[in-house]
């Protein structure tokens, strides 16, 4: 199709404002979908994004829509995620396109992921349409948000489009604005081909398939194709559009957007953000990729089983070409024997991981708590890396231990300000600036350490402000504190998993609160089970778990009392050889623990 007549745009907007219902009212609008095949959240195939009505993966579609002049233009939805930990997939997807629509909730307004995904799609350089959604709803204020859109964005209030994504009002008016306000793309058809790779998928038959978006040149079915950065040529199995099926096709030109089936078989060959291009009239130079999202947050996956080590191995690594953030090395701990430490975004971000891995690969994992990445400063000079406190070296060779500190955005109505200041102080946060965005709604911002904002922020932000607190939150720097390492003894033994950092004044409650909680979770044995919480050599708390004691003198009624001494002296010699050798088995319920210490006991 003639350049002119091609429009590429995605949707960007906060979690829960509506967007893959907006793409649902587009395919049905533009006739992609019959209606037949209709269904809710229709570009969220996977049964985790429709169970929990979130888009975790950007996906791809094109439309074809006959505007009022009566011109038909080929149109390419790239529908994104909402959720903080899934923004790399959104700053991908904006760069396979030249607008993008910003929804904004009716009843909501502007919120902390609006304006992150805002500032990603200036950074860009997009045409931006600015939607209000919901409008339907009697909560909604359309107009009042429309004007907040224009207040705190800048775009004109009376350009904003009101619908309603789920009734289908006024959406026909999205597709008249983007025809009108996105310009097409301006690639060269006659250049050397060159396509970005913007996100992948695996499958068993035809092996790796990229998303492209071509921005110059055209790719055919027959080429020899090379990818820019591993130097690996290719044979295409199949070329092809989303429609929103995979559809194939005999050629992609500049402009459109599309899919390479690439038959390659393992992961590092075909990398997102790679250049494709003509092995025989290759590109001058690749196209600017991406910036390699940074894991914030690690914890280790262990097989429960063993022998599924090498099934674990595998599937991170079917997981990782579908997942550019996701990163893993393989780890042993005493307790669990054989594993992987993996690198997450977030913590949201590692529970579909961790969900996926037993879903798709039926695997039954056991998860140790969450901890982020630290810097130590050794006396000799160097600084090193550590994504688990057992890495830790020891203390005598320490200088100093940095760890990363976020700055944080919360938008809430003025009446919570309270609460959340009393949050963010408890958990070591430092106060930046107020400043009110209209008469009820606030914009709070502070710098908080990672430690404290990855466990459960989140929730007690939202229960505290009855879900009205939006929270967004990027990365600061690293600052040097006076951390420690608490240890967790479990009948003597070091159980590096339940190993964590902490700061040195709150070691001695963490301890006491976390050893508390183990004494209810580990089951209790035939003998006494002590668990202590120690900092270097010195325990700062300790708890028993008492024995299950079998009654031996239930057959001795009567008699000589020296027959019962005898007895119990033999049960108490068989304890003592049990406790050497006897191993305690650690439930998942305890490293989960660790998690919840500041829950009120």
């Amino acid at each position: 199709m003639d350049q002119a007549h091609i429009r590429n745009f995605s949707i960007i907007a906060h979690i829960d404002h509506g967007k893959s219902t907006l793409a649902d009212r587009l395919l049905q609008i533009t006739g992609t979908i019959s209606e037949r095949d209709m269904q809710e959240q229709v570009l969220d195939s996977m049964e985790l994004e429709r169970e929990r009505g979130v888009t975790i993966k950007a996906s791809a579609v094109r439309m074809q829509y006959t505007a009022q002049d009566g011109q038909t233009y080929e149109m390419n939805l790239i529908d994104t995620p909402g959720h903080v930990d899934f923004s790399y997939e959104v700053s991908r997807a904006l760069q396979a396109c030249e607008g993008a629509l910003l929804v904004v909730d009716a009843t909501q307004g502007v919120e902390a992921q609006t304006l992150a995904n805002l500032y990603m799609a200036l950074e860009q350089d997009l045409d931006l349409i600015a939607v209000v959604n919901k409008i339907d709803l009697p909560a909604a204020q359309p107009d009042e948000i429309a004007q907040e859109i224009e207040d705190l964005i800048g775009l004109d209030a009376a350009d904003v489009v009101q619908v309603s994504a789920k009734t289908g009002v006024n959406v026909e008016h999205i597709l008249e604005a983007i025809v009108r306000r996105v310009p097409p793309p301006k690639g060269d058809p006659d250049a050397p081909a060159q396509a970005l790779i913007f996100d992948s998928h695996y499958d068993s038959y035809k092996g790796v398939i990229a998303y492209v978006r071509v921005f110059d040149g055209t790719i055919n079915r027959t080429d020899v194709l090379r990818l820019m950065a591993s130097k690996v040529e290719i044979e295409p199995v199949e070329l092809g559009i989303f429609n929103p099926n995979m559809q194939p096709i005999r050629s992609l030109t500049a402009g459109e957007v599309g899919y390479i089936a690439t038959g390659l078989k393992t992961v590092r060959e075909c990398r997102v953000g790679d250049t494709i291009t003509q092995a025989h009239n290759p590109a001058p130079a690749p196209l600017p990729g991406y910036k390699q999202a940074k894991p914030m947050v690690f914890a280790g996956f262990y097989p429960s089983d063993n022998d599924d080590f090498n099934d674990l191995r595998e599937a991170l690594e079917k997981l990782q070409l579908n997942d550019a953030a996701l990163v893993y090395e393989p780890e042993t701990s005493q307790a669990l024997n054989f594993g992987f430490r993996v690198g997450f975004l977030g913590l949201f971000h590692m529970d579909i991981v961790q969900e996926r891995l037993e879903r798709e690969y039926d695997l039954d994992l056991l998860a140790t708590a969450p901890s982020v990445a630290y810097q130590v400063v050794l006396r000799s000079g160097e600084t090193i890396t550590i994504h688990s406190p057992a890495d830790l070296p020891d203390p005598s060779t320490i200088d100093e231990i940095r760890e990363p500190w976020m700055a944080i955005e919360i938008f809430t109505p003025e009446e919570f300000i309270g609460p959340i200041m009393d949050l963010v102080t408890k958990k070591r946060g430092v106060y930046l600036s107020m400043d009110y965005l209209d008469q009820k709604r606030v914009l709070l911002k502070y710098e908080i350490p990672l430690s404290e904002l990855i466990v459960d922020f989140y929730d007690r932000l939202k229960s505290g402000t009855r879900g009205y607190a939006s929270l967004d939150y990027h990365f600061l720097e690293y600052r040097p504190d006076k951390l420690v390492k608490l240890d967790v003894l479990v009948n003597k033994q070091p159980v590096d998993a339940l190993a964590m950092i902490v700061h040195e004044d709150e070691a001695f409650h963490k301890g006491q609160r976390l050893v508390s909680k183990l004494k209810r979770l580990i089951p209790r044995q035939l003998y006494e089970v002590p668990i202590q919480a120690a900092v270097g050599n010195k325990i700062v708390s300790r708890a028993n778990v008492k024995a299950l004691r079998k009654d031996v003198l239930a057959k001795c009624y009567g008699g000589d009392i020296t027959r019962k001494k005898k007895l119990l002296e033999k049960q108490k010699k068989g304890k003592r050889r049990l406790k050497m050798i006897g191993n305690v088995e650690i439930p998942q319920e305890a490293f989960m623990a660790v998690l919840r210490l500041d829950d009120d006991d």
